[in-house]
């Protein structure tokens, strides 16, 4: 094996007059070598042939006057290809990335390692595309002459502002407003405490079925995302199916609750939201629904209640959930032992995460799509992102406690705990999975960056261990987000499903794909379905929200839902 080469030796293979070397050559270098990683001689000599290749016929074209083609889809527009510099600089750039992320690739190091050494490459390369500089971007160029010069002045504005705020914009954030075009069904706070509140919302059936629905969305977020607008309202839709349902709106922590620990969610959050369920509604059994950490939370919640000998849940749904923490995706690149330390002793004693940290991680987890699409946009363009709903969510951070924090990246993304069981104890109990006695509904978004399919398929095998037709798996396409909120009533998309669930449990996700059956449109009406098939006997709808115990608070969505974590 052979270090990678040095920036001298990388000069020396670029024959052709003015073509660079390969960008950021030194700091890939020092990457590998931080990592003490290596690529084999025989892999470095194919991957230097292959470049010259395609190097020397790129200029040949340039020279003889012949256009490049561009494929790749932050050069679509009609002013790279009419300047043939231009083309010649992004199709140099195209080249550069493909063999930088080659090297990459083939690094010989540790999985986890290799993870991290193509993560920093890749943000190095997404950061050089001559897209991102007014120099090299003609679009950019053609709308300052058009404007006179008005573009740059509004660019310039744009990122003075964006400054102040401490992050990019994405959307117009004075278009939307959490209870007046965002997150607006109908409903009624019935409970709070210390760390949520609890809305129940309205129903619009003359009956629902017994069983009520608790939602538990992600603490990391807000609410809404299961509520933006009527017509993308997940939260609407199993209303309208017949279902009673309550939303767990978290606090926005702030330096109060500096002290809070995941036990403190799971005790004083999800099982106190559980009990309150049952209360409301009559029923020894809720409906348990979970979303992400929400999801987490969820099913840490029953397993701790059924170490206590209850079994409240009618069934769980777990929607991009992880319990199983041993493929988390590109997240893995922010997490090791040094780093999880860095924070214990910084923020596990108490403190506060800041929500703005946070986002700027999930952002950098999609530069493109998220953060250069921006900067060339609202600054070298100089326009005003447009209005969209859930990009303004995205902006809406929260922050998290310190204490709750370090114990999250610890026991499941580092260490992996909530798997095995009695590995961990939470609330004074020993955390096994297996003895949650309820139906399960998994959910997984095959394009998902933050819970890879693979990983929330892995809940199969944890929940039921001994009964395969307790559990239904359906994947959907797209993203984290986007394949969760894909409205029925649209019929976008599609989604998989496997009817063999009930008959042989598949070991994979491989093994499972290969059965499956992909169907056109959402997946929601398959998680209605599960729904009514365990939510028991119709009733009449509740004609006012709460009872004697739980009086109405405030309408819905509440105040906690509305309180900003860079306020």
């Amino acid at each position: 094996m052979s270090q990678f080469a040095d920036p001298s030796v990388w000069q020396s293979w670029m024959k052709m007059p003015d073509m660079a070397a390969p960008p950021a050559a030194n700091q890939i270098a020092g990457l590998l070598k931080d990592y003490g990683a290596a690529i084999a001689p025989a892999r470095l000599e194919e991957f230097r042939n292959d470049y010259l290749q395609k190097a020397a016929r790129l200029w040949q074209d340039f020279m003889s006057g012949k256009t490049p083609e561009l494929h790749d889809r932050r050069f679509s527009g009609s002013e790279w290809q009419s300047n043939p510099m231009s083309a010649f600089t992004a199709a140099s750039y195209l080249l550069n990335a493909e063999f930088m992320m080659a090297l990459a690739d083939a690094v010989d190091a540790t999985p986890r390692d290799r993870q991290k050494i193509r993560f920093a490459v890749q943000q190095m390369v997404d950061a050089m595309s001559p897209a991102n500089f007014f120099a090299t971007n003609p679009e950019a160029q053609r709308h300052m002459l058009e404007s006179k010069g008005e573009s740059l002045t509004k660019g310039l504005a744009n990122m003075l502002n964006d400054l102040q705020k401490g992050r990019i914009s994405q959307s117009d954030e004075s278009a939307f407003e959490v209870g007046r075009n965002v997150g607006t069904s109908p409903g009624e706070v019935v409970f709070e405490n210390e760390l949520f509140q609890l809305i129940q919302y309205a129903p619009t059936t003359p009956q629902v079925r017994a069983v009520p629905l608790l939602m538990i969305p992600p603490c990391i977020n807000k609410f809404y995302i299961l509520d933006l607008q009527p017509e993308n309202s997940l939260v609407r839709y199993v209303v309208e199916q017949g279902n009673t349902v309550l939303m767990v709106s978290w606090r926005n922590p702030d330096k109060s609750m500096a002290n809070v620990s995941w036990d403190d969610y799971v005790e004083r959050g999800a099982i106190q939201a559980i009990e309150v369920a049952r209360e409301l509604s009559g029923q020894d059994k809720v409906h348990v629904f979970g979303f992400c950490v929400g999801g987490t939370i969820a099913a840490t919640a029953l397993a701790v209640l059924a170490a206590r000998g209850q079994q409240p849940a009618a069934s769980l749904s777990l929607l991009t959930t992880l319990l199983d923490f041993s493929d988390t995706g590109v997240l893995e690149v922010f997490v090791d032992e040094a780093q999880v330390v860095l924070r214990e002793q910084t923020l596990g004693r108490g403190g506060i995460m800041p929500g703005r940290d946070l986002a700027t991680t999930f952002s950098a987890l999609r530069p493109n799509d998220l953060v250069w699409n921006y900067v060339q946009h609202n600054y070298l363009k100089g326009k005003e992102p447009p209005a969209f709903d859930l990009l303004y969510w995205n902006a809406d951070s929260t922050n998290l406690p310190g204490p709750m924090f370090c114990w999250y990246l610890r026991n499941t993304y580092l260490e992996n705990k909530l798997k095995q069981p009695g590995r961990v104890t939470v609330c004074g109990q020993p955390v096994d999975l297996g003895k949650i006695a309820a139906p399960v509904f998994l959910y997984g978004s095959r394009e998902d960056h933050i819970v890879p399919w693979e990983a929330a398929f892995a809940s199969m095998s944890l929940l039921n261990p001994k009964n395969a037709k307790a559990n239904k798996f359906v994947l959907g396409a797209s993203g984290h987000i986007a394949g969760v909120i894909n409205p029925a009533s649209k019929n976008k998309r599609s989604y998989w499903v496997n009817d063999k669930n009930g008959k042989a449990r598949p070991r994979t996700a491989a093994a499972w794909f290969e059965g499956a059956t992909e169907h056109k449109g959402s997946w929601w009406p398959e998680w209605a379905a599960f729904l009514a098939e365990h939510g028991g006997e119709q009733v009449a709808a509740p004609s006012s929200a709460g009872n004697d115990k739980y009086k109405p608070i405030e309408p819905a969505p509440g105040r906690f839902v509305k309180v900003r974590a860079d306020a």
